[in-house]
């Protein structure tokens, strides 16, 4: 069940659960999302991951068929945890963690009386604090993304065709991301979160809001997927922001660029550098022990210190934070919101994005992915920065 070259990352993994488990005296952990099977597994499979206060964690496994390892066992429905735990003599908790935010009702409902109503504990929540931190493992798939990454950003201005639309550039760089292998999906948290692959805002659909909870936003192609690409055509003096998925692990990096066609205005070149400087200021900033509230608010006080905060992270709309958590999902933990109490703490991973949208031209900005060591921050994401021109 478990890959041998996974079982001491792992290891790892469990023992952080078990001792937040042991601090909030909780007897058991029962897991069945994809993300957090993952996590814990190194396998997506339909079923359930138990893992006690102490001991060696249990799989409890719908499909597929023919999985094998210790603590492998079959069950058919919730309602066969009882007799099970009997049979191989796991202690039913008195206390357990379920994924409250991320089952149904039905399905919460059902696995809370299967185990006799106990306690319980909010899986979901203690998941992404545990996966905040990430493992020797974890960092060294961010490090293949982050490389693979930089090579498909470096194959964009050959898909660069006069004429082509938002959508057209899209589709040739997706067709890149697949080549350098890219997974084609990455996870996000949260209800309303869909979006395919990643985002490229051309000209003024920049400006346009979304309801997702991303940093900008673009009308989409129609009103069932409100968000990036929506036919623009590509024209001289216009930016085009690309901030592509790094999904080419379990592990996404994030990564924006931007690329022109044809010479900008000189706002949007100072636009851009002014970004870039705020990236530079919270580099230095961005220590273990940092909250994260002071990194974004240093960063929107550059912003409106250089006369652009009208344009920071929006227009119409603008994003009330500056970066955010990288892993098996968009957006984990941290979050750099104005009002967050989160701290910085090594082995952390985000993204830093500040970015801004000039009307009549498009986006301009950067992101990258850093890692926070016992230093500071280490980048992951190295590619080029300024504006890239597209002929």
């Amino acid at each position: 069940m478990i890959a041998e070259e996974l079982y001491d990352d792992l290891q790892i993994r469990w023992g952080k659960l078990q001792e937040y488990m042991a601090q909030t005296a909780t007897g058991g952990c029962l897991l069945s999302a994809d993300v957090n099977l993952y996590y814990m597994t190194g396998k997506v499979y339909n079923g359930y991951l138990y893992i006690s206060q102490i001991g060696e964690p249990w799989f409890f496994v719908k499909r597929p068929e023919g999985l094998e390892g210790d603590g492998v066992i079959y069950i058919r429905k919730p309602e066969d945890f009882p007799s099970l735990f009997a049979e191989y003599g796991i202690s039913m908790p008195k206390k357990i963690l379920m994924e409250a935010d991320e089952l149904s009702h039905t399905d919460y409902m059902r696995l809370h009386a299967a185990f006799g109503r106990p306690d319980v504990g909010n899986a979901t929540a203690a998941m992404r604090e545990l996966r905040s931190v990430k493992t020797p493992w974890e960092i060294e798939q961010f490090r293949i993304s982050a490389e693979k990454h930089a090579l498909t950003y470096s194959e964009i201005p050959e898909c660069y065709q006069p004429g082509m639309t938002d959508l057209d550039f899209q589709a040739e760089i997706e067709r890149r991301m697949r080549k350098n292998g890219s997974m084609g999906l990455f996870r996000t948290f949260g209800a309303n979160m869909d979006i395919h692959m990643g985002s490229i805002l051309a000209g003024d659909n920049a400006e346009h809001p979304s309801p997702f909870d991303f940093a900008l936003g673009g009308a989409g192609i129609n009103d069932s997927l409100p968000i990036g690409a929506n036919g623009t055509e590509l024209k001289e003096g216009m930016a085009v922001m690309v901030d592509m998925a790094g999904n080419y692990t379990p592990y996404i990096t994030d990564m924006t660029r931007v690329y022109s066609i044809g010479e900008l205005p000189d706002i949007a070149y100072r636009a851009h550098k002014v970004a870039l400087a705020i990236q530079e200021e919270i580099e230095l900033m961005a220590q273990p022990g940092v909250l994260c509230s002071e990194l974004y608010n240093r960063a929107l006080d550059i912003a409106e210190e250089e006369g652009l905060g009208e344009y920071f992270m929006g227009t119409k709309q603008q994003a009330k934070f500056v970066g955010h958590g990288i892993g098996l999902q968009i957006n984990e933990l941290p979050i750099l919101t104005p009002r967050s109490w989160e701290k910085l703490k090594p082995g952390m991973v985000f993204a830093l994005e500040p970015k801004f949208v000039i009307p009549g031209v498009g986006a301009v900005g950067i992101e990258n992915s850093y890692l926070v060591t016992e230093t500071g921050l280490e980048k992951l994401t190295i590619f080029e920065e300024d504006i890239i021109r597209l002929d």
